[in-house]
């Protein structure tokens, strides 16, 4: 980790220009060479033959997980590594590759003592998620949460409109998880090395429903009292048509019976958490 390509996000909310600029001196007093930056979505994220021509060695992400996960597929081949900070709303990623959640030590760390290591992830289709996969009728309240960080208060309204609407409406069944039988509004699917943590959400009543759309705009859904904890293998959608799904929070439509399957990444991202013996 010597040259770094510096990758963030505005619209994140976290990534604000001044605290961009002060990364960029904890870079320059860490001796780091800043090869390359990209203001995304309004630059595009850059093409390994832009990194090889700079000669960058390390994407540092300060943004959140959708971001993530568009540089990770986009540079799914590349072999540099990938140095997350936490600079979204739910930060699972630097969650899970950091003890501390503070970019600046994060970036000491990981020039000092950072080691490589590999992630699980779940993908349906062409489709992966590092962060989380969720599916069902409530998925739109999510499309209703990033409106409302752009401040856009019209489509907000509409989308909250639309989500209530799908989530009384009826449920996603899914099979292949123990114990979930029911018709659910929501279904969080988190990678884990050894299996997938499925949280399915069934919120029936009017305070169910109010409490998860709350929860789902102030980013802390998995709070919501309806919330059911399994572990399996693969999840199979069985649903009556295409359904909206978010990978790390970015829109995708699935089959109406697709699968959800778990894998790993190859040792591409720099973990600060101190090495187990």
């Amino acid at each position: 980790m010597e040259r770094v390509w510096f990758i963030t996000n505005r619209a994140s909310g976290t990534a604000t220009p001044e605290k961009c600029e002060s990364l960029e001196a904890v870079f320059a007093e860490r001796g780091l060479t800043l090869a390359g930056r990209t203001d995304f979505p309004n630059e595009p994220i850059p093409a390994p033959t832009d990194l090889a021509a700079a000669d960058a060695d390390t994407i540092v992400l300060f943004a959140g997980d959708g971001t993530i996960n568009a540089t990770l597929r986009k540079l799914a081949d590349w072999d540099g590594g990938f140095l997350i900070l936490p600079g979204g709303t739910m930060n699972l990623l630097a969650k899970a590759l950091h003890d501390s959640l503070d970019p600046t030590t994060i970036i000491h760390a990981a020039h000092g003592t950072g080691h490589r290591v590999a992630l699980p992830f779940a993908q349906a289709g062409p489709h992966r998620a590092f962060a989380g996969l969720i599916v069902g009728p409530a998925a739109h309240w999510g499309q209703a949460r990033e409106a409302a960080r752009e401040r856009r208060v019209g489509r907000v309204l509409r989308l909250i409109g639309t989500a209530w609407r799908r989530t009384f409406g009826k449920g996603l069944r899914i099979v292949g998880v123990p114990g979930m039988t029911r018709l659910y509004q929501a279904v969080f699917v988190h990678p884990a090395p050894t299996a997938l943590e499925v949280a399915a959400i069934d919120a029936r009543d009017l305070r169910s429903i109010v409490e998860l759309g709350w929860d789902w705009l102030t980013g802390d859904w998995l709070a919501t009292r309806a919330v059911t904890y399994r572990r399996a293998t693969s999840v199979q959608l069985a649903a009556r048509r295409p359904i909206l799904a978010l990978f790390d929070g970015e829109p995708e439509t699935l089959a109406a019976d697709a699968h959800i399957t778990g894998g790993m990444t190859r040792p591409i991202f720099i973990s600060t958490k101190q090495e187990s013996a």
